[in-house]
């Protein structure tokens, strides 16, 4: 049976829900979608109890019981539709809010990512020191720390133009692919007990962590979109 993507509708009632709980640890709906892309394609399969007070705040209360459920329902059919869309190797588009401009930035979406990336830390630090494959994650490191506090995080000194931005947003949702297929096998419960490598499709050029970043910020990749901040 096909997973039923939420409607518009139910979309907009999800982020007033989660914008109404008044607590600044809740997630925003952009954030939300990286959050589960990266749990749906990473390392392991992580079940609910162990990440929705990620998602919901750790003080979150809900008026009933039923309105627990529904909200848990929207945030699993959302999870369920992500999935689908990457194993179906469909183009996968991240959920991305605009602002009063209509403008789209994609930072929200990035970090709700690395948030995600804090569940099998360790596998996913093997992936971002991959020399083959850790380029998967340039964009999306580009637009977690393109306001981060610590300046030297940054990827960028000077704003990003609405090209480059385009072009990052892009890449977020093809590293996101490439970084389904690259886990597939050891989310797999009958995985290879010997440890079996992982295939991985390259559908962007390869990316060493000395090569220059591919972001055009002319630093060095590990020292650029490719520095880690898993802790």
């Amino acid at each position: 049976m096909k997973p039923e993507p939420l409607t518009d509708a139910e979309l907009d009632h999800l982020s007033e829900v989660l914008n109404g709980f008044g607590n600044k640890r809740s997630m925003n709906l952009e954030q939300l979608d990286g959050f589960l892309a990266a749990l749906i394609c990473g390392p392991e399969l992580v079940p609910p109890s162990k990440y929705l007070s990620k998602i919901l705040g750790d003080k979150t209360v809900f008026e009933d019981t039923s309105s627990a459920q529904e909200v848990l329902s929207l945030i699993m059919r959302h999870w369920n539709a992500i999935a689908d869309t990457l194993n179906s190797d469909k183009l996968y588009l991240p959920l991305l809010l605009e602002d009063e401009s209509g403008i789209t930035y994609g930072n929200d979406w990035a970090n709700g990512f690395l948030d995600g990336m804090e569940f099998g830390k360790e596998d996913w630090a093997l992936l971002l020191d991959d020399e083959d494959h850790g380029g998967a994650l340039m964009a999306i490191f580009a637009l977690a720390n393109e306001n981060n506090p610590d300046p030297t995080m940054r990827p960028y000194k000077d704003p990003i133009s609405a090209e480059l931005r385009e072009t990052l947003i892009v890449g977020a949702a093809a590293g996101t692919t490439q970084i389904y297929r690259y886990f597939k096998v050891q989310r797999l419960p009958n995985k290879d007990p010997l440890g079996g490598t992982p295939t991985f499709r390259r559908t962007m050029p390869k990316t060493g962590r000395n090569d220059p970043c591919p972001c055009g910020s002319g630093k060095k990749f590990k020292q650029c979109c490719g520095k880690t901040t898993l802790h």
